[in-house]
């Protein structure tokens, strides 16, 4: 609750004052940097996605495995830029074929053993975090302009908030003190948020603040005196620049509104708007397992989260905080700083075993003739994953024409999701 209270005083001290000075931080446009080690996260992570997203979709076949026929069609809902039979083919220690029963011509899949068997790994972890899952979800929820999500926008972000499979009949009724699933007007089926937790309501800029250990700063915020400050992550070259200094010096000086709070009463045209825009893709970012997701998985939410039309243009105009790539044929957006030399700064268990899932498909590259490993030499893979060394944070500048193509990266590429 006083978290709540000091954001809201915080927001009415400002308010009248910024109210009257829109855009009056001088703007810097910069050139797109391409960062090889977060673009390289991403095209691994497309793989493990599509690979984890076909095993959930054997798993529920009242069958136990799928047809070359049923996934045919599923190469751009899965987001691969290869044939749907072929990726199948690639991972044989996760996938096996043989002929259907009654058409030998047809080849089909079930999951091998150790493909079971990280399966069941998986959820036990999910049910050893079910507390962090549901505090995430009501998370997503509070921001909302109306506390409510169709599962169908709910549904594309599973992967990225870490839910696990058919999340809306194992998880949710087992919490209605936190969720209720009711039909929208036209029928759609929605998630609404049934009580407020004053608990959640706590942004992990305010916590990352709090664990600093800089007790007089964050005094002076809850006061209202002071601003919270995003960590920054420039690309190389840009943090020496007297302009942009100048320009994250002004910006750091608005008052950080919280994006639990309502926003109602700040003018969507000012300085203000655009910092509360920034906290507010913050935060869902923050609250994603990989500290990433696409962007037009936050286009589906933009006006729930009080997001101008536009917003995506942030992304490239805050590239100390975010990352916007193009890998994969598809736009994706990262937290900076939830990464270090191509490293998770703070992964979650689930984040973890993911990798380990991934340096299983990776063995399964090199000895396909083997097809199963044992759970023995799975479980060997534990601190291998741990022990990764991404590529470290490489970042090389793509020369533009223009000094940033902002509206070509922002507003166009409707790409495959």
């Amino acid at each position: 609750m006083n978290h709540l209270r000091n954001n809201k005083n915080l927001l009415l001290h400002f308010h009248s004052f910024y109210q009257q000075q829109c855009r009056s931080i001088v703007k810097v446009r910069l050139k797109w940097v391409k960062n090889r080690s977060l673009d390289h996260i991403i095209d691994k992570e497309t793989d493990l996605k599509a690979a984890s997203l076909l095993k959930d979709a054997i798993k529920r076949s009242s069958t136990g495995f799928l047809t070359e026929k049923t996934v045919a069609d599923w190469q751009k809902l899965l987001g691969l830029t290869v044939p749907v039979l072929r990726f199948l083919r690639r991972y044989p220690s996760l996938f096996h074929e043989f002929p259907h029963p009654r058409w030998n011509s047809l080849p089909c899949f079930r999951l091998t053993e150790t493909a079971q068997f990280l399966d069941s790994q998986e959820q036990e972890i999910h049910l050893n975090h079910e507390n962090d899952t549901i505090e995430r979800v009501c998370k997503v929820l509070m921001m909302l302009k109306t506390r409510t999500l169709p599962l169908l926008a709910l549904q594309p972000l599973k992967w990225d908030l870490g839910l696990p499979d058919s999340f809306e009949k194992t998880l949710i009724p087992k919490y209605p003190g936190f969720f209720q699933l009711v039909k929208a007007s036209n029928g759609v089926s929605c998630l609404r948020l049934v009580n407020w937790c004053d608990e959640f309501a706590v942004s992990a800029l305010q916590k990352s603040n709090e664990k600093k250990g800089c007790e007089n700063e964050y005094v002076e915020f809850k006061r209202g005196q002071k601003a919270l400050i995003f960590p920054m992550r420039f690309p190389r070259g840009y943090g020496a620049q007297k302009k942009v200094r100048a320009w994250m010096e002004e910006f750091h000086k608005l008052p950080y509104i919280s994006p639990y709070v309502d926003c109602k009463n700040i003018d969507p045209n000012s300085d203000l708007m655009e910092k509360r825009i920034v906290g507010v893709l913050h935060e869902f970012l923050s609250l994603t397992l990989h500290k990433k997701t696409k962007r037009n998985y936050l286009r589906s939410l933009r006006e729930e989260l009080n997001l101008s039309h536009k917003f995506t243009r942030i992304f490239t105009r805050y590239p100390g905080i975010f990352y916007l790539s193009l890998k994969c044929k598809t736009t994706t957006v990262t937290l900076r700083e939830g990464y270090q030399s191509g490293k998770l700064v703070d992964p979650h268990p689930l984040a973890r075993h993911r990798d380990k899932f991934y340096h299983v498909m990776q063995t399964g590259l090199l000895y396909r003739a083997k097809g199963n490993l044992r759970s023995e030499d799975v479980s060997m893979l534990d601190n291998v994953a741990k022990d990764e060394v991404g590529d470290g944070d490489s970042e090389e500048e793509v020369e533009t024409s223009d000094e940033f193509c902002e509206d070509e990266v922002s507003e166009t590429d409707e790409m495959s999701e």
